[in-house]
């Protein structure tokens, strides 16, 4: 069923998931019916982890060439 008429028919499955700073799940919407999850988010402790694992440190933009360029360029 595609209630919003913009989806060509694709079904979706549910079970959509807030996960925390280190892939935890926080909370999670049942696989049948229609949900909207609000959750709290601890700024603090996701600034925390941000700062063990560091993913942009290491990152060499350098490398990038082609991948950073526009399709049109």
């Amino acid at each position: 069923e595609d209630p919003s008429g913009i989806t060509a028919g694709a079904r979706f499955w549910g079970s959509s998931f807030v996960a925390g700073p280190q892939g935890e799940i926080l909370a999670q919407s049942p696989v049948d019916g229609d949900d909207v999850l609000v959750v709290p988010i601890d700024r603090e402790r996701a600034e925390q982890v941000r700062r063990i694992w560091p993913y942009f440190r290491d990152r060499r933009i350098d490398a990038y060439g082609e991948l950073t360029r526009r399709f049109r360029d």
